[in-house]
């Protein structure tokens, strides 16, 4: 893997910020932004964390911020032997740490409570994605979201 410095880092970090303001979900965004550390290339990467935009297929579940910490993890440090049971719970280890800091920080894993969104509103979802305006990015948190996670997977990069 490469180096690791601080710059580089931050640098993924803002590339996860801009890639979610070009468009791309909050899953995509954070998993393009480490895809290459894994062999993954930038197209490879979108296709793989498309579906869990808006809380998983825009249902409102878990926030695609988030979602894409599992997907880093598992790329970091999955298990790729069945019988491997060391290797399933040192990964399930970290993906409880890093979904736990991104708890405290955000408030909660879950998109419809992030989004503040309540009862039917929670409970209607459409699978439409919603157009990217201007006025859309002033009323989501999104951005600050994937910030977050994308901070919160170099700071375990960092430090591992």
């Amino acid at each position: 893997m490469v180096e690791l410095s601080n710059e580089h880092l931050e640098q993924r970090v803002s590339r996860a910020v801009d890639n979610f303001m070009e468009g791309y979900g909050c899953c995509q965004s954070v998993v393009a932004a480490f895809a290459d550390l894994y062999g993954l290339d930038k197209e490879t990467a979108l296709r793989v964390a498309a579906g869990f935009g808006g809380g998983v297929g825009r249902m409102r579940m878990m926030c695609g911020a988030v979602s894409a910490l599992v997907i880093l993890v598992g790329l970091d440090c999955g298990q790729t032997e069945g019988s491997d049971r060391e290797g399933k719970s040192a990964c399930y280890k970290v993906v409880q740490e890093l979904l736990a800091q991104s708890k405290a920080e955000n408030g909660s894993l879950i998109c419809s409570e992030i989004l503040g969104l309540k009862g039917v509103e929670k409970a209607v979802s459409s699978y439409v994605a919603s157009p990217r305006t201007a006025e859309y990015y002033k009323t989501r948190p999104c951005a600050a979201k994937v910030e977050s996670a994308a901070r919160i997977f170099a700071t375990y990069l960092k430090n591992k």
